[in-house]
């Protein structure tokens, strides 16, 4: 989960780390009125979300985007390379809320509806993270060619 909102950075062992700790503290806390996996989820976004805030200023470079894998094609595995690094760029320049949203949504697939559950939004005001931060990607694509084949 923190790879899908972050993509890969500096900082993501540290990340896992506090997430772990943070769930490890808060098992105690934990009544099985949802699923594990997803009361993990939810504090592994909350943790993100952090991480998010403390670097608002200055947003994260990607100091490597991990290795698609794409079977044996060295060229397509270079390009969905820097497609990936092109689209942290641009989720780099959005608010936490917005860039949590579409990451959870559109790059990990989830509902809209468990979205909004592991981020405490609503139902609207995730649609609307999730429209905002597909029309900057976008906007973004339609300067740039190799984005664009992606965002399709």
């Amino acid at each position: 989960m923190l790879y899908r909102i972050l993509g890969t950075n500096r900082e993501m062992e540290d990340l896992a780390q506090e997430a772990f700790l943070e769930i490890f503290r808060s098992l105690p806390r934990f009544r099985g009125e949802a699923q594990l996996s997803t009361w993990v989820d939810r504090i592994t976004t909350r943790v993100a979300a952090r991480h998010l805030r403390r670097k608002r200023g200055t947003p994260a470079r990607l100091e490597a985007v991990a290795e698609p894998v794409d079977g044996d094609d060295p060229a397509r595995t270079v390009e969905l390379r820097e497609v990936a690094r092109r689209l942290y760029a641009v989720l780099d320049r959005l608010s936490p809320e917005m860039r949590i949203a579409y990451a959870l949504h559109v790059v990990d697939g989830r509902s809209l509806r468990e979205v909004a559950a592991l981020t405490d939004a609503t139902l609207v005001a995730t649609k609307t993270r999730v429209w905002r931060a597909r029309r900057a990607v976008e906007e973004r694509a339609a300067r740039d060619p190799l984005l664009r084949e992606w965002v399709r």
